[in-house]
């Protein structure tokens, strides 16, 4: 695919979607047995593979870290004072962590937010590389130990794909687990960076999940952009 396909394409996904979904508009308010202390944001940064697909790019934590220590994450931290909102929280994060330079990054829109049961809200926004050349990555090797970027479309499908029943306050709910295999490294996506790539996906393909997601309810209902887009979708197939 040429250069120019490729950023007329991206450049369509970008007005698409920003034609057909509403922002959340408040995404701090969260009617939930959990009292919220802290505000987090995490860049989903897409970009067009050399096969035409759509490509997300993740990290893999630090084993020194205290919390959630060598799993795998989006790029992305806590809101500081500083930051004027969720998306700069983003950006800022990504750029620390990896080196990624906000510029390079057309934001699309902030996605609805997921809560965390340890009181943590999460508020992924997600943009797009366009000039994926463009960018050489420097690691904070404090935060993260690698960069890799896996295809979208794995997180809709069923392949290389299992899934746990839990229960938090009584509700049953599905966890899912991608194991995703590069070179000689393995890498496996799950929890809410799961289900936040599990959304995205469907956002973006324009298309469901070939499997029950059954999130649970504290992660985050839909907006009613989300639910615009599913009609949508539902209506195409």
């Amino acid at each position: 695919m040429s250069a120019n396909r490729a950023s007329s394409r991206l450049q369509a996904l970008i007005n698409h979607i920003q034609c057909s979904y509403s922002a959340p508009t408040n995404p701090n308010i969260l009617d939930k047995p959990v009292v919220l202390r802290k505000i987090a944001a995490v860049l989903i940064c897409v970009f067009e593979g050399g096969d035409g697909s759509l490509r997300v790019i993740l990290t893999k934590r630090s084993s020194s870290l205290s919390t959630h220590s060598g799993e795998v994450a989006l790029p992305g931290g806590k809101r500081e004072e500083g930051d004027a909102d969720d998306v700069q929280t983003a950006l800022r994060e990504a750029k620390e962590e990896i080196g990624l330079d906000p510029s390079l990054v057309s934001v699309i829109t902030p996605l609805q937010p997921f809560h965390t049961t340890y009181g943590v809200t999460i508020v992924p926004v997600l943009g797009v590389l366009t000039n994926k050349d463009a960018f050489s990555p420097i690691l904070n090797s404090a935060e993260v130990e690698e960069i890799f970027d896996v295809p979208l479309e794995i997180f809709l499908k069923n392949d290389n794909r299992r899934a746990e029943e839990r229960e938090w306050m009584k509700e049953k709910y599905l966890s899912h687990y991608f194991d995703y295999e590069v070179g000689n490294k393995k890498y496996v996506i799950w929890a809410i960076t799961a289900s936040i790539l599990i959304w995205t996906a469907t956002l973006l393909l324009q298309r469901f999940p070939d499997f029950l997601e059954q999130r649970p309810a504290i992660w985050g209902g839909m907006t009613e952009g989300d639910k615009i887009i599913l009609q949508n979708i539902s209506k195409s197939k």
